[in-house]
């Protein structure tokens, strides 16, 4: 898509998400109205055949109203699908997906066997033994920090499922990548939430917002999310074009994407004051949030320590 294709895309994602629709049909809307679910599906299977540029303003949408909506697990499965060679799973799966008549995610088996933090779905795709498993339910919803996402332990004992054939697809950088975009949505909407509230917020008869150290946090904070919007999208352009860089890329955008929405979230609970921590303000959803995908698919810390090597070897 070119970017008034896009501009069209983030507006018609934004008008619906702005409705007040609620939750449980939120996702079924998105579907039948603008295809989200079809994105980055090929049209013989019912999708769109766009990439993962639209895809990531979808997410950027989704992440800007800590939506539920299984936008980031349906990207990872519909790649995982693509690139094995289970035309079945395919044929039987992708036409449903895409008629956001079923929702399907992938799982990764983490240190001790255990397979936390999946999202809910109605089929799981299990990355394991150096294949991809398909089952169906499984997942145990459980309390999280965030309270926007359902997710919970995989149990799969007494699951039925099949095993699909042919190799498992790269899946760590694309969900890096998406996931990235998914987070600065998230960092530049409490950003924008902040500054209004600094403005309509009076303190010794003045707008808290004309305080200069206010000004010079909110200017920092501003300046992150923007370097952010550089690192996500350069990333998920990379992963869409498939470039050597796409490790690398992928990886830096999950650094700085995951420290820039904890730093923003954090910003806006310390600027909007008591009520930040009261049940029905949003500003503690957003920190929540943010520190609940800042460990997903790899921590800060880990994808630095991981990365180290590589870039102390490189050649300036």
């Amino acid at each position: 898509m070119m970017f008034e294709e896009r501009a069209a895309l983030r507006a018609a994602v934004r008008g619906l998400l702005d409705g007040q629709i609620a939750a449980g049909g939120m996702w079924a809307r998105l579907c039948k109205e603008i295809g989200v679910a079809g994105l980055t599906v090929p049209e013989e299977y019912g999708g769109s055949g766009a990439t993962l540029g639209e895809a990531a303003v979808v997410l950027e949408e989704l992440g800007r109203v800590l939506s539920p909506a299984p936008m980031l697990g349906t990207v990872l499965a519909v790649h995982a699908l693509l690139g094995s060679d289970d035309a079945d799973a395919r044929a039987r799966l992708l036409p449903a997906i895409c008629a956001g008549e079923r929702t399907v995610t992938v799982a990764w088996q983490e240190s001790g066997g255990v397979f936390r933090d999946v999202f809910a779905a109605d089929t799981v795709l299990l990355v394991r033994d150096g294949a991809l498993h398909e089952i169906d339910t499984g997942i145990e919803i459980t309390a999280s920090l965030d309270l926007t996402r359902q997710v919970g332990p995989l149990r799969w004992d007494g699951v039925p499922g099949r095993r699909l054939t042919g190799p498992v697809p790269p899946l760590r950088d694309l969900a890096c990548a998406a996931l990235a975009a998914e987070q600065l949505g998230t960092a530049e909407r409490a950003l924008e939430l902040t500054v209004i509230y600094v403005q309509q917020r009076h303190q010794f008869g003045r707008p808290i917002g004309s305080f200069q150290v206010l000004q010079h946090r909110l200017a920092e904070a501003y300046v992150r999310v923007q370097a952010a919007r550089s690192a996500a999208e350069a990333a998920v352009q990379a992963v869409a074009d498939g470039t050597p860089a796409a490790p690398l890329l992928a990886a830096a955008a999950k650094v700085t994407c995951s420290e820039t929405v904890r730093a923003v979230a954090a910003e806006m609970v310390q600027m909007h004051g008591g009520i930040a921590i009261t049940w029905e303000h949003d500003a503690h959803r957003y920190l929540r949030r943010a520190w609940v995908t800042a460990q997903m698919f790899g921590s800060p810390e880990s994808h630095v320590a991981r990365l180290t090597p590589t870039l102390l070897s490189t050649p300036h």
